[in-house]
C-alpha cells in the first residue's frame, strides 16, 4: 500500500496537542492555564489558545512542555504534525489526489 493511500484511511481527526494538555496533563498536575503559563514562562494567552485548540504547538513550546512534563519535544510535535497533515489533506484533498505519482522504477 502506498503512503498516500494509508493517509486516506484515517477516519477521524487526530487529537490536538492542546486537548492532550487540557485533558491529561493539566488535571494530573492540578495546573490552571495561568499556573501552566507561569511555569512555561509564556503568556497566559498563548497557553489559553493552545488548550482551546486555536494555536499550534511550536518547536519552542514543544521544548518547554517536554522540559516541564518530562516528555520529549517530539511527542508534542508529532501530535501537532498529525493534526497539520489531517487539516492539509482535508483542505486540499482534490488537488493532492490529482497529482500523478511517479513510477517507482524511475527513482534512483
Amino acid at each position: 500500500m502506498k503512503e498516500t493511500e494509508t493517509m486516506l484511511i484515517v477516519s477521524r481527526k487526530p487529537t490536538h496537542p492542546g486537548e492532550v494538555l487540557r485533558e491529561e496533563f493539566m488535571p494530573d498536575f492540578g495546573l490552571s492555564v495561568a499556573q501552566l503559563a507561569k511555569r512555561l514562562s509564556v503568556s497566559r494567552q498563548s497557553v489559553n489558545e493552545l488548550v482551546r485548540e486555536r494555536r499550534a504547538v511550536s518547536p519552542d513550546m514543544a521544548l518547554r512542555l517536554a522540559r516541564l512534563f518530562g516528555t520529549s519535544p517530539q511527542y508534542w510535535l508529532n501530535l501537532q504534525r498529525n493534526v497539520d497533515l489531517w487539516d492539509s489533506l482535508d483542505l486540499g484533498r482534490a488537488s493532492i489526489e490529482g497529482i500523478e505519482p511517479l513510477p517507482l522504477c524511475e527513482m534512483g
